[in-house]
């Protein structure tokens, strides 16, 4: 497992029955979790001393309860190969989620590397394509570590609050192009352009709409796009990243995927596992969140 373990304004508290204690930054929030199917002790105050809990529905959906939580605060993730502080604005919004995936800093910790060491070797900044980029985590970490950036994501809302959060960590207007389109209509603009990027990566929704209404279905229609994605990848390409929080692709499933996809004509490897993050308390527990698979050449 890839565990986010570099946080400090952020921790898993506890977990228990359907739902994780989470403290983001001085607030305390409960929200549900369909991995959680233990039932421990909750001995955690947290528990019933919180400042936001998102009550699932059993019709679907849900609702927040809020108990003296800000509409709007600031945490913040020391990038260690970059050296350099990313913030990000979070502000609870519908299906439980508050604008930001703390698991996913074991991805940018570990592009982050990559792209730093050849940014240092190179004149010319690395071109990372990040696609359903959401309020740009990734997008920010590889612009911090040197890379030049094109965010691709279907929603206008939540490219505004990309954009947000690149201001707030300090990243240069020059090192990220904005772009809300379709993920897929995308990708084959830049094919028909003959554009070439150096890394890509994409965290694409289990089931979602474009901005003119397409649906998008992740087991029908990732791998297509990961095949027509490859292509844009130039001759010395850095890496490609898959995630997934869909429980039906399993990490071998996404390491199948890149190797058929990529292999054959870039060569490298591929591998897979899921991602974690510590829970407080225990040196051995890790809460599992979701899958990622990541190719690289040589």
């Amino acid at each position: 497992m890839w565990i986010a373990d570099g946080w400090k304004d952020y921790e898993v508290l506890d977990c228990s029955d359907g739902e994780k204690l989470e403290r983001w930054g001085d607030y305390i929030l409960v929200r549900p979790d369909p991995q959680v199917i233990w039932d421990t002790p909750k001995k955690n105050t947290g528990w019933k001393k919180n400042n936001g809990h998102y009550h699932r529905s059993r019709s679907g959906g849900g609702e927040w309860e809020f108990h003296d939580l800000p509409k709007e605060w600031c945490i913040s993730y020391e990038l260690s190969p970059a050296g350099q502080t990313l913030n990000f604005n979070l502000k609870p919004f519908a299906f439980k989620h508050t604008g930001i995936f703390p698991e996913q800093a074991a991805n940018w910790e570990w592009c982050s590397a990559i792209i730093k060491k050849a940014a240092q070797s190179s004149t010319e900044r690395p071109k990372v394509l990040n696609l359903f980029a959401y309020t740009g985590g990734a997008t920010i970490a590889a612009a911090a570590s040197g890379a030049f950036v094109t965010h691709v994501d279907a929603a206008k809302g939540m490219t505004g609050w990309a954009k947000e959060n690149a201001l707030s960590s300090d990243i240069p207007g020059d090192r990220i192009r904005w772009i809300v389109d379709d993920c897929m209509k995308f990708v084959e603009k830049e094919i028909r352009r003959q554009k070439t990027y150096d890394a890509i990566l994409m965290d694409p929704p289990s089931y979602g709409r474009g901005p003119d209404g397409e649906i998008w279905k992740i087991e029908e229609a990732v791998y297509p796009l990961i095949k027509k994605a490859a292509s844009l990848l130039s001759e010395k390409p850095l890496f490609f990243l898959v995630n997934s929080y869909t429980t039906g692709l399993q990490p071998g499933v996404l390491s199948y995927m890149l190797d058929t996809a990529l292999v054959p004509e870039h060569g490298g490897r591929a591998q897979s596992d899921e991602l974690g993050l510590p829970v407080k308390g225990s040196k051995t527990l890790a809460l599992p969140c979701g899958a990622c698979g990541r190719w690289i050449p040589g």
